[in-house]
């Protein structure tokens, strides 16, 4: 497996907390993966230590290939990194500071005239380069961020928390910055506890708490992990509560609630098993207008992982 990031048993103390607690990760090449926890999980920690910026108390990790280490800087030349929150200084202008970090990266005069402007233009800044980043408005600072993390062109752009605050419209435009980075074959490391846009732009997602790694696959199985078997949802022509009793009373239905005309079956198997649900239904004298499959969402299994308790866990 050709992977852009892999952690091996790592872990990372603050005195008597520990942050991150034996974190196995792997993060395949030319994917979005999702860092996904709630806040104080250990998303940033880890992600610090994959940029150089904290030392790991134990353990080994891997980016493009390469072991971090604290003293060999080279090994992060290929990855862009925007930190959470993102504060630039307000005096200078867009431009500028594209400027400054592209100096800093080591590339030369020429690159930076023709990167740059074509950063700009791809984050939405274009005709927003002169102007001070004082008078951006934080979705702008965020997309200014975003080109940061793009000079040089990277091979791995990790994103720690990207739409944190932001109003839904920056929201949505940083999202498609996400996908347009994926298109163009790089690897997007995203850390978020925001469900919602990891299911929109993710391919793979590890669920982190308390800084162990609860589950880390594909989005669809990952969605697959939950206790128990499907959902159906059923509409009748008008509510009934002895089609609910009938259903509860069956050998493979763990649960049903009725809101109104709509009944929600928890079921302990993923067999299809509507034809028996619509029969108990029409037996008990329901009338059914719709059926079919409810989808679970990453919320669904999100909440379920981190209820449990973590083995181990700070």
């Amino acid at each position: 497996m050709d992977l852009a990031v892999e952690t091996v048993g790592l872990t990372k103390r603050y005195s008597q907390l520990t942050a991150v607690k034996g974190l196995n990760l792997e993060v395949r090449r030319n994917s979005v993966h999702g860092f996904l926890g709630p806040n104080g999980a250990g998303k940033t920690t880890t992600i610090k230590i994959l940029v150089g910026l904290l030392r790991a108390d134990e353990g080994v990790v891997r980016v493009l290939g390469r072991e971090v280490r604290w003293d060999a800087p080279e090994t992060r030349l290929k990855v862009g990194y925007m930190p959470e929150l993102p504060r630039f200084p307000r005096h200078l202008k867009g431009r500028e500071l594209l400027d400054i970090y592209g100096r800093m990266y080591g590339m030369s005069e020429q690159q930076r005239r023709e990167e740059i402007p074509r950063l700009l233009e791809v984050v939405g800044l274009k005709g927003r380069e002169g102007d001070l980043i004082g008078k951006y408005s934080k979705g702008m600072q965020q997309r200014l961020g975003i080109a940061q993390a793009l000079l040089g062109d990277p091979e791995l752009v990790i994103l720690d928390e990207p739409s944190l605050g932001l109003d839904p419209v920056s929201m949505v435009e940083v999202r498609n910055l996400m996908k347009g980075m994926a298109k163009e074959g790089r690897t997007v490391f995203l850390s978020s506890h925001l469900l919602f846009e990891v299911e929109q732009v993710c391919s793979h997602v590890t669920v982190i708490h308390r800084g162990v790694a609860l589950a880390s696959d594909t989005l669809q199985n990952i969605r697959g992990m939950l206790m128990g078997g499907g959902v159906v949802e059923v509409e009748l022509a008008e509510p009934c509560e002895a089609a609910a009793e009938s259903l509860r009373s069956l050998p493979f239905v763990s649960r049903v609630e009725q809101s109104g005309r709509i009944l929600t079956v928890e079921l302990k198997t993923r067999d299809d098993v509507r034809a028996h649900i619509s029969r108990a239904i029409t037996g008990s004298g329901g009338v059914i207008v719709a059926m079919g499959w409810k989808g679970r969402t990453l919320e669904d299994v999100f909440l379920q992982l981190v209820s449990k308790p973590v083995e181990g866990g700070a």
